[in-house]
């Protein structure tokens, strides 16, 4: 009960609405008051939220926005009143909203309070509530003499804030879409082990930095409980990591506990400072020394292919031509030159997806549970295995060819050897007891990659004479998204360097020799399902995702396994 108590407490500290009034000549802005019911994000919750007009608003010029978690905190309207009036800040309709809460049946049973699902939670539910429903929802209202209330769709002209998981979860939406909300403000924000906000300053380091300013604010007398210290543990270390993966971050520490006292005094000037040189672009920072390694400086993504649907697999040849495998639903094959020119590719008479390419030039092809077809390049075949329903597939420098078979529905899925003798052997074991979707090869070629993607790892064997594999590790550790158990069925390949590039949920997860991911870059149209190296130098990044093929060159170079085994530098120490 006393725990309960304190918690109350605390969220009355934090969430009680202040109306106080403007000083001085600036106009005063009008305050009204709304209830939403209708989320279908955030099914059977019921919610006031509070929007704030500026005096100076026009519906012609769609105005900037400030969403605010808690209703209304840090006398904000009579802060914006003054702001705007000086022109410290563009003017900016304000939106202070309360958490969710599902009514009781009746009077014997408690509400469901929503407020630390829907704040402390990862992932984009919160945002997509915002942007898909409440925001669309404001923007029904008129002021008091009927105007209607526009609001900027621009994520520059938008800023997002609140105070312990108000502010975490504000720190969310911008995270989670920075096209949306580029200018976060976070009070005592809950970056502790409630609901995964611990993760944060790992991810921070790790992802490709975002366009995202954040004013940090905390007091050394914040909370030390079960999840966590939120001033040793939480937003000092939040503001290093941002620091150090290039973003523009700026905070005040003081000696204050879980309260908006001080982030009230202190919510004019962060205001101030978030919206700076607006209307100038919020940039993303360079990022960490591991990824300032691999990215280059003012190379993005670029789009190869714009309509491609079913990719399968991408192969690359000598050449550093990429070949795109369309199974669904019009069975094409693309090809990629090293100009970037896209040609539909027939692969002789037969369709069939590319799954790789040899040492002799040879490209290797089949389709459903076919057989698996060697194809000169005068269209020559020669069948290299009678019949296999292939998962995958990569060729090595002697010609010698491994292949994920799920042809035995009792057996799973087999890894085969097929040795440039022709002879063939399963290469473990046991059965797997896992479900292996993508297989790559270390540029020394002795050591096999394997993806399990209903998990979270990459298994790693040793290549023994003969194709056998051995000495199973569960050996890369990747990260998953807060709504998943898996790190999603994609391809991978690794560089010169032996970095492991994998294609999952959260983007292109870059792994060191060690196993660990020292960096995460996402793909513009979410999940990405394939990857390789192509271009002349092999130092171009090919990644299916969704509808296209998105291209990036790379400070590295990609490792095929038809070349000859390269010796990587060994890692720093």
């Amino acid at each position: 009960m006393k725990t309960r108590i304190i918690a109350v407490a605390l969220f009355l500290a934090i969430a009680m609405p202040a109306y106080a009034q403007p000083a001085g000549p600036a106009p005063e802005g009008e305050v009204k008051k709304y209830t939403f019911s209708t989320s279908k994000i955030f099914p059977g919750t019921v919610r006031d939220y509070w929007v704030y007009v500026p005096k100076q608003y026009d519906p012609a010029k769609p105005p900037c926005v400030y969403v605010n978690q808690d209703g209304v905190l840090f006398n904000a309207p009579a802060v914006f009143d003054e702001l705007i009036h000086k022109k410290d800040m563009p003017v900016t309709i304000g939106v202070f909203v309360m958490p969710g809460v599902v009514k009781a049946p009746n009077d014997k049973a408690l509400d469901r309070i929503n407020r630390s699902f829907e704040f402390d939670s990862l992932g984009d539910n919160y945002v997509r509530f915002l942007l898909d429903e409440l925001l669309p929802d404001v923007e029904t209202k008129k002021t008091a003499d009927g105007k209607p209330i526009k609001l900027s769709k621009s994520g520059n002209d938008r800023s997002i804030g609140g105070a312990s998981s108000g502010a975490i979860c504000a720190f969310t939406a911008a995270w989670e879409r920075p096209d949306a909300f580029s200018r976060v403000f976070s009070a005592i924000g809950t970056y502790v082990g409630l609901r995964g906000g611990n993760n944060y300053p790992t991810l921070i380091r790790k992802y490709e930095p975002k366009p995202i300013r954040v004013f940090l604010q905390d007091g050394s007398g914040d909370l030390d409980i079960y999840g966590g210290d939120w001033w040793m543990m939480a937003n000092q270390e939040m503001e290093r990591a941002l620091k150090v993966s290039g973003y523009e971050v700026n905070h005040e520490w003081d000696e204050g506990g879980h309260d908006a006292k001080h982030a009230t005094k202190i919510f004019p000037q962060a205001m101030k400072w978030l919206w700076k040189d607006w209307p100038t672009p919020v940039k993303a920072g360079a990022g960490s020394k591991e990824m300032k390694e691999v990215l280059q400086e003012g190379e993005g993504w670029k789009v190869a292919v714009k309509d491609s649907k079913g990719i399968a697999k991408m192969a690359t040849n000598r050449k550093g031509e990429v070949f795109c495998s369309e199974v669904f639903p019009r069975n094409k094959v693309y090809k990629i030159d090293n100009d970037g020119k896209v040609t539909e590719f027939l692969p002789g008479p037969d369709k069939a997806p590319i799954w790789a390419f040899g040492p002799d030039g040879l490209r290797y092809s089949s389709s459903g549970s076919g057989p698996i077809i060697a194809w000169d390049e005068k269209g020559k075949d020669t069948r290299v295995y009678n019949k296999a329903n292939c998962i995958d597939l990569i060729v090595d420098y002697k010609g010698g060819i491994f292949l994920i078979d799920a042809s035995r529905p009792k057996a799973g899925r087999d890894m085969l050897y097929i040795a440039p003798n022709g002879k063939i052997q399963v290469t473990v074991d046991k059965e797997w007891s896992f479900s292996p979707s993508h297989i790559a090869l270390s540029p020394d070629q002795t050591l096999m990659y394997v993806h399990d993607g209903r998990s979270h790892w990459i298994y790693s064997y040793q290549i023994q004479p003969g194709g056998k594999l051995t000495h199973k590790q569960e050996y890369n550790h990747l990260h998953v998204p807060d709504d998943a158990d898996d790190s999603g069925t994609g391809g991978i390949c690794v560089d010169r360097d032996r970095r492991l590039y994998v294609a999952t949920r959260l983007g292109i997860q870059i792994c060191d020799q060690a196993g660990r991911v020292n960096c995460i870059v996402p793909v513009p149209s979410g999940q990405p399902t394939g990857l390789c190296f192509g271009g002349a130098n092999f130092d171009t990044l090919f990644v299916t995702c969704g509808d296209k093929i998105y291209s990036r060159k790379l400070k590295t170079r990609g490792a095929n396994a038809f070349e000859p085994p390269i010796k990587p530098n060994p890692p720093p120490p």
